[in-house]
């Protein structure tokens, strides 16, 4: 069986990009735990498109677009859930011979195709194509009912937290100052719930068992509809130093619990102001 090409050969060989470029990327790549495609992305090098494409050339797979333009019949869409595909990018395309057809984003996700065939007793194929197509995708197909801000709504806080408790709390002090506040107390459900209510603001627990804060924060950064919305992190399970790793990672701020009202209110307006300015209004977000 012959090697597989390495990612940036075939990058070089479709004349995407060249041999400096390649080298820088790779020195820029270093040790972040980044992707290589998306360190070229992140300096804007290739598009998530060429990234699609070329896995495709790598892994000798088919691409698919245009996705949310198709009709898709329901016994398609309800094989795979909409919280599933938010998370693991996928997106069911049609059911021949026992076979599905699997719009994805990572060609190396075996554990999810395996998973599926598995629970369907269908042999998966793979079609590749980028997070863009995916979201746009369920947005259309699976999240039908969005329920986005109108102009003079009053701002949308999310607080996700498995203990009843602190949730509650969360809650009654944020609603007392006039916030409308989601509740999820679970991961399953969260991702969908953000995507049909458009938070402007999500205070996330990061020690939870199954899809935690961080877990929910890594995959909201996989979306453009998404990877702009706030989070703050809370926990009574975290050190100094992991609070530290939480504002590298990009959260927003870190509240330890247990939770004092008037501190989540000051850090909830504080946060709203560095990232949308007035307070008076919120702004309208996109659908």
């Amino acid at each position: 069986m012959a090697k597989r090409k390495k990612f940036g050969e075939v990058l070089i060989e479709e004349g995407v990009i060249d041999e400096a470029t390649l080298e820088l990327a790779l020195k820029t790549q270093g040790n972040s735990g980044k992707r290589l495609g998306q360190v070229l992305e992140e300096l804007q090098v290739i598009s998530e498109r060429d990234v699609a494409v070329v896995l495709a050339r790598q892994f000798g797979l088919k691409t698919v677009k245009n996705i949310s333009q198709h009709n898709f019949p329901q016994s398609v869409l309800s094989l795979i859930d909409s919280e599933k595909a938010l998370q693991k990018l996928i997106f069911p395309l049609r059911i021949e011979d026992k076979t599905m057809y699997l719009a994805m984003v990572n060609p190396l996700d075996m554990e999810t195709l395996n998973t599926l065939s598995f629970g369907t007793g269908l042999r998966i194929v793979p079609y590749l194509t980028t997070p863009q197509e995916i979201h746009s995708a369920i947005n259309t197909h699976y999240l039908k009912a969005i329920d986005s801000p109108a102009p003079g709504d009053w701002w949308r806080v999310m607080v996700f937290d498995n203990q009843e408790l602190a949730l509650t709390a969360a809650f009654s002090a944020l609603n007392k100052e006039g916030y409308e506040v989601i509740k999820a107390s679970q991961g399953e459900g969260a991702l969908t719930l953000v995507h049909q209510k458009h938070p402007h603001l999500i205070i996330a627990e990061i020690s939870m068992p199954g899809m935690n804060g961080v877990d929910l924060f890594n995959t909201l950064r996989k979306s453009p509809a998404t990877k702009q919305i706030p989070v703050i992190a809370y926990s009574n399970k975290a050190t100094a130093h992991d609070e530290a790793k939480l504002l590298d990672l990009g959260f927003i701020d870190f509240i330890a619990k247990p939770v004092n009202g008037v501190r989540l209110v000051a850090r909830t307006k504080r946060a709203l102001r560095l990232v949308y300015g007035d307070l008076s209004e919120p702004p309208k977000l996109d659908s």
